[in-house]
């Protein structure tokens, strides 16, 4: 079993910064793939950004250029800073944990909420 918890989410004016970190339990961290989703008000969740345990970074396309993803083996950690944030940003967000071969199972965090508003 993996615990997986967010935090650093909280109320930013438009253009602002934020950086969404997650913490996650377990000795494999460095064979998983992180990701972070989100979930505006009323709508589905949504891919935002993914790292592989190669580093390898892939983003949804709203955000490219703005959030950059990483991970720190290390700490068991993965974090999202968000740049020039958005209204549209606005959302609870979920950091997802997959543990990759053989099971390729995931794990989710409670979120954690962005709010972009002046």
């Amino acid at each position: 079993q993996v615990r997986v918890v967010e935090s650093g989410g909280g109320l930013v004016q438009p253009g602002g910064s934020l950086r969404l970190s997650c913490a996650a339990s377990g000795s494999d961290f460095n064979r998983a793939a992180m990701a972070w989703y989100r979930q505006p008000p009323g709508e589905e969740r949504l891919f935002v950004a993914g790292i592989t345990s190669m580093m390898n970074t892939n983003y949804a396309d709203s955000v490219k250029g703005r959030f950059t993803i990483s991970r720190d083996n290390t700490k068991n950690a993965a974090y999202l800073q968000m740049n020039t944030l958005k209204p549209e940003d606005t959302a609870v967000y979920y950091c997802n944990y997959n543990t990759g071969v053989p099971n390729f199972r995931d794990y989710w965090g409670q979120g954690t909420q962005v709010t972009v508003s002046s």
